[in-house]
């Protein structure tokens, strides 16, 4: 098994001993879960406003994809992380947008007590390459 590290600086840095993502060369993308960071400041996007910081944990998501060679179109599983279940319909409304329709990919959702920096959400998946 052949393992390429993705990082790029169009998503935030790791703020613990892991990678943006590892690749499975020809074959898996693991995306680490993100949260609500500006990659350009690593300040929290959205304190208080799940809307916001949903929009922001998407474009890192996007830019760590992007710099895989791939799209939300090869994602086949996500793992959704709320601070508070009563979100869910509003995670639901800007999440359909990117990972809607008949390609969905399969997904867990969660409410979890805490998240790191204390976000209200943060979203991992896996890619098929």
């Amino acid at each position: 098994m052949e393992r390429t590290i993705i990082n790029t600086p169009n998503a935030p840095a790791p703020v613990g001993p892991y990678n943006q993502a590892v690749a499975v060369t020809g074959q898996l993308l693991f995306v680490s879960g993100q949260i609500a960071l500006d990659p350009a400041t690593g300040e929290l996007v959205g304190t208080g406003d799940v809307v916001a910081q949903t929009e922001q944990v998407i474009a890192n998501i996007q830019a760590i994809l992007t710099a895989a060679g791939a799209s939300f179109d090869n994602v086949v599983k996500t793992g959704v992380f709320l601070k508070d279940m009563n979100d869910f319909a509003t995670v639901n409304e800007v999440y359909a947008k990117y990972f809607g329709g008949e390609n969905a990919p399969a997904r867990a959702c969660v409410e979890v007590a805490r998240l790191p920096k204390d976000v209200a959400v943060e979203i991992e998946c896996i890619a098929a390459l």
